[in-house]
């Protein structure tokens, strides 16, 4: 497998990290909208998981960084 083939491996994998974390995103953002304002034990457990996503995205993508580093420089 050429380097250029595992770059664009890494780069899929990038594009469906990002794609998960919009779809939450958004699925989170429509399910806010049939909410009650007055609960608030719902709208803490939607920021939870939100927040989990972005996160876990985050570590995904420092995960993908050190992939690359890998793949070039060694």
């Amino acid at each position: 497998m050429t380097l250029g083939e595992k770059l664009a491996l890494v780069s899929v994998a990038f594009l469906a990290i990002l794609a998960t974390v919009v779809f939450v995103a958004f699925r989170e953002r429509a399910l806010a909208k049939s909410m009650s304002d007055n609960d608030v034990a719902a709208q803490q457990a939607q920021d939870a998981r939100v927040l989990a996503v972005i996160f876990g995205a985050i570590f995904g993508g420092m995960l993908l960084t050190i992939l690359v580093a890998w793949l070039v420089f060694l």
